[in-house]
């Protein structure tokens, strides 16, 4: 049994390696995800706050390669996980929402790779079957807590035993993925692993570190040139206009609880601490020599706006919502200093994961693999990113949103509300200021993507609305 196993890791290898490289055994692959973090708050981007300080991030692209167009397909917690897992769509894996039920049946990709000879692990916050922590098919170690979590003393749920953790759950969370990776090189270095480390962090209401609070106090903040209400905001849909003096907008934000600036602040405070997690990961895999034996991916879950539009948080199809920071670091697979430019989607993780493995890719899988990309290939020929967010009960400020994006233009359109759609040169107007939507010049290209649109959604079965149970007051339980 031993010799057949054996056999299994050197074909897996053997499926691995890149081109002219000898491999002595199948790549580890670490997926650490981040909460709300935005693509382009790294420090080594020139697009980044000045004062912004993420040595770790940057170690990583600098180490490795840096996907510039990396995106997901809904910008919200639950959705975007459960498509990072299954390489789906959110109307085809059914998680639409944070309190979306797991339908019965659904298949996360690490199964495969246990099958394949991993041994696999999910360290952190899970947030997929509303507030379940319970563990999960797939994962042979399991450390995560309900729903949201807390930023300090965390009750962690061990392999189904649930136990208080003092410190900062950013730090505890880290600790606890190198111990387990501490632990399987002690009983069996041989086995590769896949683990995730899933953190809270940078998730709102933001609770820095102890040691990093006001590190930033002083800092300018380089506020967006389309935070400030002005007369070109008449080409914006009515109900951006109308989301600047609610909960998610700039004049009213969480209803009058949080000023800009603070919030803005202790954003980038709070990722002080995931940074330095991350160097702690990449510490440990040089220092037990697992560094080129193992691929490490960082991502976030979905982006976040500071301001753009008069909005402070994602959903919305606008480029702060759905772009995601994306890395890749593995010695002797990606070329260190690369900058990926190809488009990128979390529902292209799961395929990449399998194909590295050797790991076979179910046939319904929506993404693609990207694995030719990091080891330094052709384009994969994807040019569309197919967006949807659907309108929660919670937050009903913001209405379900389908999008179609290219390298250039981006077409939104809003379901069930009377309202205009949106259409952006992304090439002239980056911050997307100049809503083209009735521009006559446009009238053929408005038509052309509407319709590419909906083709895309009728293609993977997305043209029914999922219809969820309301929650919180509107669902009876007001005063509870």
């Amino acid at each position: 049994m031993r010799r057949a196993t054996a056999l299994l890791f050197v074909l897996i290898a053997a499926a691995s390696a890149a081109p002219g490289q000898e491999a002595a055994s199948p790549r580890n692959i670490i997926l650490i995800l981040s909460d709300d973090h935005r693509y382009d708050f790294m420090g080594f981007l020139a697009s980044a706050p000045d004062f912004l300080d993420t040595p770790s991030l940057d170690r990583m692209a600098a180490g490795g390669a840096h996907l510039a167009n990396a995106f997901v397909t809904t910008a919200l917690c639950s959705p975007s996980r459960a498509s990072i897992f299954t390489g789906q769509y959110a109307h085809r894996h059914g998680v639409v929402d944070n309190t979306s039920p797991i339908p019965e049946g659904t298949t996360f990709f690490p199964a495969s790779l246990q099958r394949a000879g991993y041994r696999t692990a999910y360290v952190g916050k899970w947030h997929m079957g509303e507030d379940s922590d319970a563990p999960q098919p797939g994962f042979d170690h399991w450390v995560s807590f309900r729903g949201q979590g807390v930023y300090e003393d965390p009750e962690l749920n061990i392999d189904g035993v649930r136990r208080r953790h003092a410190g900062y759950t950013t730090d505890v969370l880290t600790r606890e993925a190198i111990d387990w990776m501490r632990r399987q090189q002690r009983s069996d270095p041989a086995r590769p692993f896949f683990l995730v480390l899933s953190h809270k962090a940078v998730h709102a209401e933001f609770i820095p570190a102890p040691r990093h609070r006001g590190r930033y106090a002083s800092a300018p903040i380089p506020y967006p040139p389309t935070m400030a209400a002005s007369p070109a905001d008449s080409g914006l849909p009515r109900w951006v206009r109308e989301q600047r003096n609610s909960w998610h907008g700039v004049d009213f934000m969480y209803h009058g609880a949080m000023q800009f600036d603070a919030f803005y602040r202790r954003y980038a405070e709070t990722l002080i601490a995931l940074d330095e997690g991350v160097g702690r990961v990449l510490d440990f895999l040089e220092s037990a020599k697992l560094d080129r034996r193992t691929l490490v991916l960082y991502m976030g879950d979905n982006g976040f706006s500071l301001g753009e539009h008069g909005l402070i948080d994602k959903r919305h199809a606008y480029e702060e919502s759905m772009r995601v920071p994306m890395l890749a670091w593995a010695p002797g697979l990606v070329q260190p200093g690369t900058t990926i430019g190809s488009l990128v989607r979390n529902i292209d993780v799961a395929p990449t994961v399998l194909e590295l493995a050797g790991a076979a890719i179910p046939a319904a899988v929506d993404g693609r693999s990207i694995l030719p990309l990091l080891r330094g290939g052709a384009d994969v020929t994807e040019t569309e990113l197919l967006y949807e967010y659907y309108w929660e009960d919670a937050f009903p400020h913001t209405p379900t949103v389908f999008a179609l994006r290219d390298a250039r233009w981006k077409y939104i359109y809003y379901h069930g509300v009377w309202d205009r759609p949106e259409l952006f040169d992304l090439q002239v107007d980056p911050a997307e200021r100049h809503n083209l939507v009735d521009d006559p010049a446009q009238a053929e290209r408005v038509t052309r993507m509407r319709t590419r649109l909906f083709e895309r959604l009728a293609a993977t079965g997305g043209m029914e609305i999922p219809l969820r149970r309301p929650t919180g007051w509107r669902a009876g339980e007001r005063g509870r």
